[in-house]
């Protein structure tokens, strides 16, 4: 008897995660099953190494899939294909994964199996598979997943420009501050010590704290990484990922704009699943899974309770309170004519496009509000360090 580690949730959408023996990953998957519960993924303990995988980088999965896809659809068989792209990794890790992956189709695993035994793939992707599988329709599945994939990365990736100036121009005027306080005014206290004339009291302040700055600048610098690195392993834990999900969402303008890209990733991806094939449960529950914020996921966790229940999706979904009122009146309309996913494909590009132009507009505002606040403290400074002479320069007259 192995061990294993099995991901799944009950009938009420709670997911739990725990170790269980057992002859194969298999026969614990049809044991779980049979009891009621929704299986995400079983997979061994410290098997090759693939114990605990950490997750593969979005564009050469991108890249692989792709490369994958073309290469089934010239014919090659899958094993071969596998062991072929394999062999063309240039991050020796992620080709450890796909051999491994090889290794277990050759022994007789399915593709989406095999992927989900590994470990450290797209929760989506195993899911994708697995329906492309059971539906006999690989190719297209494997298709839209790319589609969605490509689509999805594309706008993270204008996402993540638009934050770079912001972000580099905050980095610049922190160490502009920081030399400053550390170099030039410590050396304007020398100059005024040895001058013994009477100081302002803004000015006594001022070089005050730039002393207190450039004694104390390492260790602050030693707490702020320390502060950092703990905020960073909190937010590893569930209850950080709630407590920071739940600040990020109340955030004024920011919050909205978080909101709105998880739903509509969310959308996208719901979407992409019933679009292959997936029943609508399986399908809600793969996708609270994918998404980053968890409220949203709660939310959907508890929709699927009452979709359950015989309630319409749209109806579940008004009920959490969460999703904005667009896209649930999309959603209503999607289900009423009977093409739910195509309508969920447009509230995804509905919302990523306010999201794209929100953004824009809120950092619009960011930027001048960063360079106004330093143009006040600069001027506060230098009026601070030349208050002094000036007072001189009129006493000597």
């Amino acid at each position: 008897m192995a061990e294993f580690v099995v991901k799944m949730s009950d009938e009420r959408g709670r997911v739990v995660e725990q170790t269980e023996s057992g002859a194969t990953a298999e026969e614990l998957r049809a044991r779980f099953v049979q009891a009621g519960y929704h299986v995400f993924s079983v997979k061994a303990r410290g098997v090759a190494g693939f114990g605990r995988q950490r997750k593969v980088k979005l564009e050469p999965f991108l890249i692989f899939n792709q490369q994958f896809l073309t290469l089934i659809k010239a014919g090659l068989p899958i094993l071969g294909s596998l062991e072929m792209l394999a062999k063309n990794q240039k991050d020796a890790h992620f080709a450890n994964q796909i051999s491994a992956v090889a290794q277990r189709v050759k022994t007789g695993e399915s593709l989406s199996q095999a992927f989900e035994a590994v470990g450290g793939f797209p929760l989506m992707h195993t899911t994708t598979l697995l329906a492309g599988e059971r539906s006999g329709n690989l190719q297209e599945v494997l298709e839209r997943y790319v589609s969605f994939q490509r689509i999805s990365l594309t706008f993270r990736k204008k996402l993540v420009a638009s934050l770079i100036y912001p972000v580099v121009l905050m980095v610049l005027v922190t160490a502009l501050l920081i030399f400053m306080f550390t170099v030039v005014i410590p050396q304007f206290a020398q100059l005024y010590d040895q001058m013994g004339s009477h100081l302002p009291t803004m000015t006594v302040y001022l070089l005050s704290f730039g002393k207190w700055m450039q004694k104390y600048i390492l260790y602050l610098i030693a707490a702020f990484i320390l502060l950092g690195l703990a905020f960073y392993r909190y937010s590893l834990t569930d209850k950080g990922r709630e407590r920071i999900d739940g600040i990020r969402i109340k955030l004024p303008v920011l919050g909205k704009i978080w909101l709105k890209y998880q739903v509509a990733l969310f959308s996208r991806t719901l979407s992409t699943l019933l679009t292959g094939g997936l029943p609508l449960v399986p399908s809600l529950e793969t996708a609270a899974r994918s998404i980053t914020s968890r409220k949203i996921s709660q939310a959907v966790f508890e929709s699927i309770t009452t979709v359950r229940e015989g309630k319409s999706l749209a109806d579940s979904m008004r009920l959490s309170g969460v999703f904005p009122d667009l896209s649930i009146e999309m959603i209503t309309v999607g289900e009423q004519t009977g093409a739910l996913p195509a309508m969920l494909n447009s509230v995804s590009e509905f919302f990523e496009e306010d999201v794209a132009t929100a953004l824009t507009a809120a950092l619009a505002l960011i930027e001048p509000m960063i360079l106004i606040i330093m143009g006040v403290v600069v001027v506060i400074i230098l009026i601070s360090l030349y208050l002094p002479i000036f007072s001189l320069g009129q006493m000597g007259q």
